[in-house]
C-alpha cells in the first residue's frame, strides 16, 4: 500500500501540473471564468492530495486496515472529486449534460475530509 500511495501521490501531482497548464492555456479561450475556476479547484485539490499522498506514503506503515484507508480514501475521493469537477466544467464544449455527475463531487469531498479526520486520529493515537 505505501507504493501505491506514493505512486498515487506522484501521478496527482504530475496530472495536476499539465491540468493547470491546459487549463490557463487553452481552456481559457474556451470556457466561461465560471467554468475555468471550477476547473481550477479540480485541479488545486487534486495537488493538495498529491502533496497528503506523498506525505502519508513516507509516515504510515500502513500495517493497520485504518492507516490503509487514509489512503484508500484520499484516492478514491481526490478522483471523484477532481474528475466529476473537470467534466462538469467542460460539459458546455463537450455538447453533452453531465449534471449526473453533480452529487459525485460532493462524495469526493467527504472521502477526503474523512481521509484527513483518520489522519487526525491516527496522529492523536500515535502521538506523533
Amino acid at each position: 500500500m505505501k507504493t501505491i500511495t506514493l505512486i498515487f501521490g506522484a501521478v496527482y501531482g504530475m496530472v495536476s501540473v499539465i491540468l493547470g497548464a491546459f487549463g490557463a492555456h487553452a481552456l481559457k479561450k474556451i470556457l466561461s471564468v465560471e467554468r475555468l475556476e471550477s476547473f481550477e479547484t479540480g485541479v488545486r485539490y487534486q495537488m493538495y492530495a498529491a502533496f497528503f499522498l506523498l506525505i502519508v506514503g513516507y509516515i504510515l506503515k500502513f500495517d493497520t486496515s485504518s492507516q490503509r484507508w487514509v489512503s484508500i480514501l484520499m484516492i478514491a475521493g481526490t478522483l471523484l472529486f477532481s474528475v466529476s469537477i473537470y467534466f462538469l466544467s467542460l460539459q458546455d464544449y463537450l455538447g453533452v449534460n453531465l449534471k449526473f455527475l453533480g452529487p459525485i463531487t460532493p462524495l469526493g469531498g467527504l472521502f477526503m475530509i474523512l481521509s484527513w479526520g483518520m489522519l487526525i486520529l491516527y496522529f492523536a493515537k500515535n502521538k506523533i
